[in-house]
């Protein structure tokens, strides 16, 4: 009877170098196409405006939609995440990006927009927190602080959507490019989706209890520095979404500057951000987190009155991109931290806290213009990387008992 040699399929264990890697560039892809579908997004919010005719403070009441739709699928996104896992969670959400980006166009009043970016809200709420949870088991597996290079595959794509849509500006309508947006995402999804979902995660490290001791009171105290990261995420998020949907405006409106230009303008803000966040790992091991934290709150601080500020064009520019490399580990660092002092809890409150001000921001931007300027608006964001840097030293002995996780 002749052997049956059946060739087995060349499946990698979970846990091994090889399956953390491949694990690592299917999270990273997702990252960086987060970052270009809302990049692109945001580059036709002025057009988008013209269209729909909305003043800055209906315009703020439309983008609320987005924060609208986040905040309720973040609430929401962790029970998923611990039903379904994360790594689904992650590519359903990237689906439903891909085909709601492509609505706002299709809207001719500022209400329908806020239908709309409810959904895409939504989208952009859940593939955040998803893929966040699933880099954080995988930083805590891998031993090394790397979640600074899942945040920069978010800016390089959002710097790349940003690119886009200035070159396509000139000659694309807003629905065709966000149409083209669309395809973008579904197709990237329909090739790193079953990657994803063929890995399995790595089992989550919850942080150690308290032995013999208060537990109690150790509970309230790690709630406490985690809300404490949680805040210092908010601060920095606020300007990344403040400068997302307002910066292009900014030099558009105020300063005279063409489409293409003003879209340049978010696109050297995440140029920066990239930057900084690929250097994330050394600056963290060189540095230290309370430094990191102090001296980019610090930096972005000076980069916004620039960008807000300044009369010319190329000096605003210039600050927004001081802004973008001193703002760019700020809310990487502080999720990692919430992590390691809270497990898994620790992340979900502190990224629901930080892209919250992602998603509040730009609202608020939309008020403050109405009522004062755009570039009076736009000082809120560096009063905000102040208080962060303060924040961060002020609490660094509270918050400084949390181990780097150096290469092993």
């Amino acid at each position: 009877m002749p052997l049956i040699n059946k060739p087995r399929s060349h499946s990698v264990v979970p846990g091994t170098t090889d399956h953390l890697t491949r694990l690592r560039i299917a999270l990273t892809t997702f990252f960086a196409l987060d970052g270009f579908v809302f990049a692109g997004w945001v580059v036709r919010i002025p057009a988008i405006k013209q269209q729909t005719g909305a003043s800055a403070s209906a315009l703020g009441l439309a983008l609320l939609g987005v924060s609208a739709g986040g905040v309720v699928t973040m609430t929401l996104t962790g029970r998923l995440c611990r039903r379904y896992g994360s790594h689904r969670v992650t590519v359903v959400c990237a689906v439903l990006l891909s085909l709601s980006v492509a609505l706002p166009p299709l809207t001719h009043s500022a209400l329908a927009l806020g239908l709309v970016l409810l959904a895409f809200g939504a989208a952009y709420g859940g593939i955040n927190v998803a893929f966040n949870s699933a880099a954080v088991d995988l930083v805590a597996a891998l031993r090394r602080p790397i979640m600074p290079s899942f945040h920069a595959a978010f800016s390089l794509g959002a710097m790349l959507g940003a690119g886009l849509g200035g070159l396509v500006a000139g000659f694309l309508t807003p629905t065709e490019h966000l149409f083209g947006l669309s395809v973008i995402g579904l197709l990237v999804t329909a090739l790193a989706g079953p990657a994803l979902l063929r890995l399995h995660a790595p089992k989550p490290t919850e942080p150690s209890k308290p032995s013999n001791g208060a537990p109690r009171r150790a509970a309230t105290t790690s709630r406490r520095i985690v809300i404490t990261f949680g805040v210092i995420a908010l601060c920095t998020a606020y300007g990344e979404g403040a400068m997302a949907d307002w910066g292009a405006l900014h030099l558009e409106q105020d300063l005279r500057t063409s489409p293409g230009v003003a879209a340049a303008g978010y696109s050297l803000f995440a140029l920066a951000m990239t930057a900084g966040r690929l250097s994330g790992t050394v600056q963290l091991m060189r540095l230290g987190q309370t430094r990191v934290i102090v001296c980019g709150g610090a930096v972005s601080a000076a980069g916004m009155l620039l960008g807000a500020l300044a009369p010319t064009t190329w000096a605003a520019l210039l600050g927004f991109g001081i802004a973008g490399f001193g703002i760019a580990n700020l809310f990487p660092v502080a999720i990692e931290r919430a992590g390691a002092h809270a497990g898994p809890d620790g992340v979900a409150i502190a990224s629901t806290l930080g892209y919250s001000g992602m998603l509040l921001g730009p609202p608020t931007i939309g008020f403050m213009a109405d009522w004062f300027s755009l570039p009076t608006a736009l000082v809120s964001v560096a009063v905000l990387s102040a208080t962060a840097a303060a924040i961060g030293f002020t609490t660094r002995r509270a918050t400084g008992h949390a181990p780097l996780r150096h290469a092993a």
